[in-house]
């Protein structure tokens, strides 16, 4: 190591794509190098000393997406000697090697199942100046022990399982994720106690499929009792969860929602089609007349609950009267917001080599009708809103236009978004806090709020925004080598030094 080198630490960018469970990744990532030495570089520096691509292969570009950043980066790196680059997540688990042969000035290239190992293998690439690319087929060391570094000092993340026993013919997740494996309760419920202690509000249960949680230590209702326990710990005043598999939802489930008063009367629910014959060529084990029944069990047990969705267009075979029939569910699910997605082929799953594969302007003339059709219902289901006073945590960044018009903007407890007015609170209302007010209009994505908050409450996240930290939690010590010069003194267990 040069004297340069050593005497500052080096830096790093994580730039993540795809699922909220790579968003998280993002995070262990980030903290595994901070732990390791490594300082994050600020968001315009062009040229870290290490860049991480955390990446996904669910869509059919994924790779040219890569690539292209890659190539991109390729000149950067040759006027910066000793930077690295590193490529981990799902489309690394499945291209492996390769990555490297495909763009031999990649450093390291690292899968879904090691990612603690990161810090150990950017060391040895520099050690013997060739690529390190290093793949398992199973987990190494379960996610969620590993130090993380958390985005958000309100809101977090908490994994409860990482893979996937289902089989749907359009997804490539359980070959690159594995089979699912659960975490135990135990160690779940002191993550949000660990999260609740550093002042974060909210937090979302996270897997691939949360409510078969319990399928490996034999307890088919752990995730209602999972979510009855998150309800006694105090500090936590919102829990979501994402995302359920309708094959798996329970009556319990839904009594654990309406029975917990912390449990956000939110759901997130994926019906991807509401064509009983393309469910059963998705090999989603469920029908329309079910996905229905337990939309109408919820809003049983909790009239103002806010549903959400994804929906595939143009899956092979689907039909005019198909993709009808999937409108017809959008009409009677009344959803208050759908992901909709055009199918594209992923590599390597059973869907990309089925007959019967749409044309293009096939599906983009679905796709088009089918967001007019949600957009409608959103937008109803919306306005009913107007007039009602709703709880908002204050959030960073989800209002792009608030600097222009003068607003700022949280999540309701339904999860809807929302643009207010901070009114004679203005200067005093930090992320993180809690603001009461009412619904003045409604658009198809968001609702307003302009008239003066009805309440402020200051809350400790929002202190810990003002003050510039972020959470951490500190998994388990691996013994991870360290990169440049050592801390002065040891870091606030309770946040981070400003960057």
């Amino acid at each position: 190591m040069t004297t340069a080198a050593a005497s500052s630490p080096r830096t790093y960018q994580v730039r993540t794509y795809g699922c909220q469970m790579n968003v998280h990744d993002s995070e262990r990532i980030s903290g595994l190098l901070e732990q390791a030495g490594y300082v994050r570089a600020a968001e315009a520096d062009d040229n870290p000393d290490v860049v991480v691509f955390n990446t996904c292969a669910v869509r059919e570009n994924a790779d040219n997406r890569l690539y292209g950043n890659l190539g991109h980066l390729r000149p950067v790196k040759d006027k910066h000697p000793g930077m690295q680059i590193a490529v981990g997540g799902c489309l690394a688990q499945k291209d492996r090697g390769d990555i490297v042969r495909k763009a031999p000035w990649v450093d390291v290239v690292f899968g879904t199942h090691n990612i603690g190992s990161l810090p150990v293998l950017l060391e040895r690439a520099r050690h013997n100046t060739a690529a390190e690319v290093e793949i398992l087929e199973s987990l190494d060391v379960f996610p969620s022990t590993l130090p993380t570094r958390r985005e958000s000092t309100y809101a977090g993340w908490v994994s409860i399982s990482v893979g996937c026993n289902n089989t749907c013919t359009f997804c490539i997740v359980p070959s690159l994720r594995g089979k699912e494996k659960d975490r135990r309760p135990g160690d779940i419920l002191s993550e949000v106690r660990a999260l609740v202690d550093e002042g974060v509000l909210e937090v979302t249960l996270l897997g691939q499929n949360v409510n078969s949680y319990g399928v490996e230590f034999g307890d088919r209702y752990a995730f209602g009792k999972l979510l009855r326990a998150c309800g006694d710990i105090d500090g936590l005043e919102r829990v979501r969860f994402t995302s359920p598999h309708p094959k798996d939802f329970t009556d319990d489930v839904i009594a654990a929602m309406a029975e917990t008063p912390n449990v956000c009367h939110s759901l997130h629910m994926p019906l991807q089609s509401g064509s009983d014959d393309v469910l059963r060529a998705m090999r989603r084990s469920y029908r329309s007349e079910k996905y229905l029944g337990i939309i109408e069990k919820v809003r049983a047990a909790m009239p103002d609950a806010a549903i959400t969705t994804d929906i595939i267009v143009g899956f092979p075979g689907e039909t005019e009267a198909d993709f009808q029939r999937t409108l017809d569910v959008v009409r009677e699910a009344r959803f208050s917001t759908a992901f909709t997605f055009q199918y594209s082929k992923r590599p390597g799953t059973p869907a990309a080599t089925m007959d019967g594969q749409l044309p293009k302007q096939v599906v983009q003339e679905r796709y088009e009708r089918l967001i007019a059709c949600v957009e409608e219902i959103t937008w109803a289901e919306n306005k009913r809103l107007v007039g009602e006073t709703v709880e908002v945590l204050v959030a960073v960044g989800e209002g792009r236009k608030d600097e222009r018009t003068g607003r700022m903007s949280g999540r309701a407890r339904d999860g809807r978004l929302v643009h207010f007015d901070a009114g004679s609170y203005a200067g005093q209302i930090r992320p993180g806090d809690i603001v009461h007010t009412t619904v003045t209009y409604a658009a198809p994505h968001h609702l307003n709020a302009d008239g003066e908050p009805l309440s402020h409450r200051r809350t400790r996240a929002g202190d810990a925004a003002e003050a510039g930290r972020s959470p951490r939690t500190p998994g388990v010590l691996l013994g991870l080598p360290t990169v440049g010069a050592p801390a002065a003194a040891p870091a606030p267990a309770t946040g981070c030094a400003a960057h």
